[in-house]
């Protein structure tokens, strides 16, 4: 066989092995490189007079923007740390304190807006229970006060004061059960077995005044870090206290709720964050404008719908 026939066989042999003459291969492979290679950056030509126009509003825009945030920080920040900064000048006034508690209500007024009866928080299997932690504000009660424990109800249309106690409770309503997640401002959560009445049926049996928009619960058996006693209370709007998963609950997890918890009687609003989720509930006042809070009152949410 001639050089030129072994020429020839090899090349058929390639060709056969992969389908691709050698020189396709290689100039496939050069456009994929090509395809991926850098490439320059084109050179873009601007006439001097525009270039300093654009840089000159430039300027004015940043300084403008500079100008705006200065004015926007002595106007929002609190007094104590403008004078940090060096701002000697009191800018607390009483447009300022509207601006910002308009500002803390965006996400109430949304919620508020947005809220439904007819939405359900979800609910979950018993398998799903997590481990919920006791969150007194401060120090956990002694558990003393439970045999002298009553609910008062306040703001009726009888206009009496009505007083029941644990048993009164447990007998006169159906009990209701579901598996719920309590979601903490704090930032954790946990899902919980409650069992309890529907505010509903309390609301329905003892039916406030005609005028009553709100429900101001509270909790008379709350203490502070020290262990002396700071009445707990919170504004509830009625919708809300009507909801169908919000519970007077008395279990938990299948027991009689301990103290750390709440006994005997705590509120479990789940369409709310826990600090709504009042503990040792003592007294609910049906009130016509919206009541004093708690947490409001030191600067949080007032509404804190999830």
């Amino acid at each position: 066989m001639s050089d030129e026939e072994k020429s020839d066989s090899l090349r058929s042999k390639d060709i056969s092995s992969t389908g691709v003459e050698p020189e396709a291969k290689s100039v496939s492979g050069k456009k994929l490189r090509d395809f991926f290679a850098e490439r320059p950056l084109p050179a873009i030509e601007v006439a001097p007079d525009i270039l300093r126009y654009q840089s000159r509003r430039d300027f004015l825009l940043f300084g403008a923007g500079a100008l705006a945030a200065l004015a926007g920080a002595r106007f929002l920040l609190p007094q104590q740390t403008l004078g940090r900064i060096g701002i000697r000048r009191n800018m607390d006034s009483p447009a300022k304190e509207w601006f910002l508690n308009k500002a803390l209500r965006i996400d109430d007024d949304v919620a508020e807006a947005l809220y439904s009866a007819n939405r359900m928080v979800p609910t979950y299997t018993k398998s799903q229970i997590t481990p919920l932690k006791n969150n007194y504000n401060g120090a956990t009660p002694d558990p003393g006060y439970i045999s002298r424990w009553t609910l008062t109800l306040d703001g009726l249309a009888s206009g009496l004061s009505i007083s029941l106690d644990i048993q009164n409770l447990l007998t006169r309503f159906s009990m209701h059960e579901q598996i719920t997640r309590l979601v903490c401002v704090e930032g954790w959560s946990a899902i919980a077995w409650w069992a309890g009445l529907k505010f509903d049926d309390v609301f329905r049996a003892y039916p406030p005044m005609a005028q009553a928009k709100w429900a101001r619960v509270e909790s008379s058996v709350n203490l502070d870090v020290s262990g002396n006693p700071d009445p707990y209370f919170m504004s509830l709007d009625l919708a809300t206290a009507r909801h169908p998963q919000t519970l007077l609950a008395t279990h938990l997890n299948g027991e009689p709720l301990t103290v750390d918890h709440g006994a005997p009687l705590r509120l479990l609003v789940p369409v709310k964050l826990g600090l709504k989720n009042v503990k040792a509930i003592t007294r609910i006042t049906y009130v016509a404008e919206e009541p004093r809070d708690y947490w409001a009152e030191r600067g949080y949410s007032r509404y804190d719908g999830i």
